[in-house]
C-alpha cells in the first residue's frame, strides 16, 4: 500500500482484523474448491507451526536462563522470584475471575450439533511435519543447556550457539510465521463461517476483551497499592501518583508493542518514582524479559473462555500447572507482536487439550489485545522496581 509515493506498512493487528472480516465474508460465497484450497494451506501451515513450537521454546528459554544465570547475586534472585510470583498471581487472579464471571457471560455451544448439517471442508492434501521433540522435552532441554551455559565462560561456543539459535527462531517468526498468520486466520474464520460457528465466536471475543481490559486496570492498581507500602519518601506512598508517573511508559508500550523498546522510558519514569538509578538500571531491563503479568492474564482468560465456549471440562489443578509452566515458557519472548502466545501454543495443546482451530483463535484473541498486555507488563515493572529498591536501594 502506498500514499504519496511512500509505502505504508500495516501492523499485524490491522492485518488480523482485515483477515477476520474477509474470512467471514468469504465463508458465505467461497466455492467448495476454493475453500479446500485455503484449508490445504491452513493444514500445511498448522503442521509447520507445530514443528516450530518446541524450537521456539528452546530458542527463547535457554538463552534467557543462560543470561540470567551468569549474573548471580541476591538482587537477581530476589527480582526473578518477585517477577515470577507477580506473574503467577496475575494468572491465578485471571483464572478465578474468569471462573466466576465467564459462565454468566458465555453459553457453551455443542460444536457437533452446530455442524452436523454442514459438511466439513477437507484439504486436498496435507504434509506431516512431526516435531523433533515434545514441549516438555524442549523445556527440560532449555533448562539443561541454559543452566549449563551460565556456568561457562562468556566466550564459550555453546553460548554463541544459543544466541545464534535464538536469532534464527526470531527470524523464522518475523519472516515466515507472522507474515503468513493473517492468511491462516482468514482460513480459520472462513471455515467457521461455513460451519455456522462464527457468530458465537465473535460474541465471545467482545465479552472476553471487555473483561480482560478491566482486569488489566485492576491488576495495575493492585500492584501499585502493594508497591506503595514499600516505597520510600513522602508523596511516593500514594499508589495512584506512582501509577500516574508510569503512564508515559504505558502509552509508549501501547504504540511499540514491545517491552524491550520501551525500556528507556520505563527506566526514566521508574527513577522519577524514587527508585535508585542502579536498582532501576538492573530491574527494568531484567523484568522486560521475565515479568509477564499482563501476558499471562490474557492467555489464561482467553483459554478459559474458549474452553467454556466449547463445554470443555477444566479445574483449578489443571490451570495451576498450566499457569506455573506458562510463567517459565514465555520468559524472553521476542520483541515481536504475539511472541508470548507463540511460545505458549505448545502448553495450550499439551496441558489444556487445545486443537489447531483453538490455537488459531487464541492467536487472534491475543493479538487483538497485544498492546494492552505489553503495556501492563511494562507498567508493572515499575512497581516491582519499587519493591526491590526497598531492600537493595541506597539509604
Amino acid at each position: 500500500m502506498t500514499k504519496n509515493g511512500k509505502k505504508i506498512k500495516l501492523g499485524l493487528l490491522p492485518l488480523i482484523i482485515i483477515a477476520i472480516a474477509l474470512g467471514i465474508g468469504a465463508g458465505y460465497v467461497m466455492p467448495v474448491w476454493g475453500a479446500r484450497l485455503v484449508m490445504t494451506f491452513n493444514s500445511i501451515f498448522s503442521q509447520f507451526l507445530g514443528f516450530c513450537i518446541p524450537l521456539i521454546i528452546l530458542g527463547f528459554v535457554a538463552p534467557a536462563i543462560a543470561d540470567i544465570g551468569k549474573r548471580a547475586g541476591k538482587m537477581l534472585v530476589f527480582t526473578a522470584l518477585l517477577a515470577y510470583a507477580a506473574t503467577l498471581c496475575a494468572g491465578f487472579a485471571s483464572y478465578f475471575t474468569g471462573a466466576w464471571c465467564f459462565p454468566n457471560l458465555i453459553e457453551p455451544v455443542d460444536y457437533i450439533a452446530e455442524t452436523t448439517s454442514t459438511e466439513s471442508i477437507q484439504p486436498y492434501f496435507t504434509i506431516e511435519m512431526p516435531a523433533l521433540f515434545t514441549v516438555m522435552s524442549a523445556l527440560v532441554l532449555a533448562f539443561i543447556t541454559g543452566l549449563g551455559a551460565s556456568r561457562l565462560s562468556d566466550g564459550c561456543t555453546i553460548k554463541g550457539l544459543l544466541n545464534d539459535f535464538r536469532d534464527i527462531i526470531t527470524l523464522v517468526i518475523n519472516r515466515a510465521i507472522i507474515p503468513l498468520l493473517p492468511i491462516y486466520i482468514f482460513g480459520i474464520f472462513m471455515n467457521m463461517t461455513m460451519e455456522g460457528q462464527v457468530g458465537m465466536i465473535l460474541m465471545t471475543f467482545v465479552k472476553i476483551i471487555a473483561v480482560i481490559f478491566a482486569l488489566h486496570v485492576l491488576l495495575l492498581v493492585v500492584q501499585y497499592v502493594i508497591a506503595s507500602f514499600f516505597a520510600r519518601g513522602g508523596l511516593s506512598h500514594n499508589p495512584f501518583k506512582l501509577l500516574w508517573t508510569m503512564m508515559p511508559a504505558y502509552f509508549t508500550a501501547l504504540g511499540t508493542q514491545s517491552s524491550a523498546a520501551t525500556i528507556p522510558v520505563t527506566l526514566k519514569q521508574t527513577v522519577k518514582n524514587g527508585v535508585d538509578e542502579d536498582v532501576a538500571g538492573f530491574v527494568v531491563p531484567l523484568c522486560a524479559t521475565i515479568h509477564m503479568s499482563g501476558s499471562t492474564l490474557k492467555i489464561v482468560a482467553c483459554a478459559l473462555a474458549l474452553m467454556l465456549t466449547q463445554g470443555m471440562d477444566y479445574d483449578l489443578s489443571q490451570f495451576a500447572g498450566f499457569i506455573a509452566m506458562l510463567g517459565i515458557t514465555i520468559i524472553a519472548a521476542p520483541g515481536v507482536p504475539g511472541g508470548a502466545i507463540m511460545a505458549s501454543l505448545g502448553l495450550l495443546s499439551s496441558m489444556l487439550g487445545f486443537s489447531e482451530a483453538d490455537n488459531a483463535l487464541m492467536i487472534a484473541l491475543y493479538i487483538a489485545m497485544d498492546s494492552f498486555g505489553t503495556a501492563c507488563n511494562v507498567t508493572g515493572d515499575g512497581a516491582l522496581a519499587i519493591i526491590v529498591n526497598r531492600f537493595f536501594g541506597k539509604s
